[in-house]
């Protein structure tokens, strides 16, 4: 079955959206991000999750709400162009096209130094460049190929935070592994309490707790290509809400059970160090193990998305007419190879240019991440608006307690932006992140894209 308005192949089933967008913002940064985290708020980081994800829910619910009442390959960039204006389009598309290839060249850079461990006689960026290629040849032969991959990719990172949940409640309740002692929650107040750092200390977190649940938004990104979008998108969303809330809470709440807040990271990542307190002296490579596969999953999410969004840019005539072209599997191949070849263009500069400087490219993208967000909500009140109140009632999926749902996302998102000026490693995203949106600002007229307004043209 084809997609009626674009040829993309209709056949991305339940189970694989739900594993994709899971996968995408289940990757190295909870592995091994979560550790700076919770030095900055102690167990208050809890609080901050819970917010976070509470966000991150709305944001797929108001994407959801116009993703199953018009299923597009272009998603987000597509309703921020029929809703908002063609430059709201031409900007996320471009933007959030970086961000991916950014993030796919950090994730396939993260296997060549993890890979590393086990061979450090080979080159880094060898496995690098052959993570890009592989990735690549996956999402060339067919969107059911790519979500079989990402499904089981994912699986790995979820049955490891699952039996780290486990095995972790078992020392909490029952004293597995510590004499039948159950060791309870006593640390989640002990050490300084619950705000050891204060309230301040929880908010300066939350730009970073919100960052790892950016790249959920891709599940838009499938809707084009779903089997039966009116039901799998809602199924994907609802599901998918209360499995990140367990995944990252559940995950957090064990370690910071098991070990006091302010000891956590010291022996570097805190899934290593509680697989360890458990008995399982195996624990580095086993998380070794999982992260490759998280990275390997993000950048293979990366070429998905990438690709996908150059195809619809290029259907609106805002990116070069060949990424439009489709394979005889309904594959957007061109746009694949474009986005492939970028980042084995970035793995090779990663290899040259000097760590800091790529932290910073990261930090500008991470931005865009969060303004794509901006959009989603801002594109959702304006869909609104646009409908009767007949067309309202009319609607499979709706976004609840709206509008009020969505002017809290937009506000709490604002607030991090904000936070974010009084963190130093995350003050220059506000430098370098409007910086990008700037020079897409300008190649949007200079090429003289502007002029598509008059055309009232639509994202296919």
């Amino acid at each position: 079955m084809q997609t009626e308005q674009t040829g993309l192949k209709r056949h991305l089933k339940v189970r694989h959206i739900r594993l994709m967008a899971l996968g995408s913002t289940i990757g190295v940064g909870l592995f091994l991000g979560s550790a700076t985290a919770i030095k900055i708020a102690g167990p208050s980081i809890l609080l901050a999750y819970l917010l976070a994800g509470i966000v991150a829910f709305i944001v797929l619910r108001t994407l959801g709400e116009m993703a199953v009442h018009e299923p597009v390959a272009g998603s987000f960039a597509a309703y921020a162009n029929n809703y908002v204006s063609p430059l709201a389009g031409y900007m996320v598309g471009w933007g959030y096209w970086t961000y991916w290839v950014v993030v796919g060249i950090a994730e396939v850079t993260a296997v060549g130094i993890y890979m590393g461990i086990w061979f450090p006689e080979i080159p880094q960026w060898i496995w690098a460049l052959s993570s890009v290629v592989m990735m690549g040849l996956i999402n060339l032969i067919a969107v059911k190929v790519f979500g079989e991959f990402e499904f089981w990719f994912a699986l790995i990172k979820v049955v490891a935070i699952i039996a780290m949940i486990a095995l972790g409640g078992s020392v909490i309740l029952f004293g597995f592994t510590n004499d039948w002692q159950p060791i309870g929650l006593s640390n989640l107040w002990q050490h300084g309490g619950f705000f050891p750092n204060g309230i301040t200390g929880m908010l300066l977190s939350l730009q970073m707790v919100l960052f790892a649940y950016v790249g959920i938004e891709m599940i838009g990104l499938s809707a084009g290509e779903a089997e039966n979008p009116k039901k799998t998108i809602p199924m994907a969303i609802d599901s998918l809400a209360w499995r990140i809330l367990i995944f990252y809470m559940g995950a957090i709440l064990v370690i910071l059970a098991i070990f006091p807040w302010n000891e956590v990271g010291q022996q570097g990542s805190p899934f290593v160090v509680m697989f360890e307190r458990i008995g399982l002296r195996e624990a580095a490579g086993l998380i070794n193990f999982v992260v490759i596969t998280a990275a390997l999953s993000s950048c293979n999410a990366g070429i998905f998305s990438g690709g996908r969004l150059l195809y619809s840019l290029s259907s609106n005539g805002y990116a070069p007419a060949p990424f439009a072209k489709l394979s005889k599997y309904g594959v957007p191949h061109y746009a694949v190879m474009a986005t492939v070849a970028v980042s084995m263009t970035g793995v090779v500069l990663n290899y040259f240019v000097p760590d800091k400087a790529f932290q910073y490219v990261m930090a500008a993208v991470t931005f865009i991440g969060l303004m794509v967000w901006i959009a989603i909500l801002f594109t959702q009140l304006k869909f609104r608006r646009s409908l009767s109140k007949v067309q309202v009632a009319e609607l499979a999926y709706r976004t609840p307690w709206y509008p009020y749902s969505s002017w809290f996302a937009l506000a709490f998102i604002f607030l991090v932006i904000v936070l974010m000026g009084f963190h130093e490693d995350a003050r220059i995203a506000l430098i370098l992140g409007p910086c990008l949106l700037t020079v897409y600002l300008v190649m949007f007229y200079i090429v003289g894209l502007h002029h598509k307004t008059k055309n009232n043209c639509e994202f296919k």
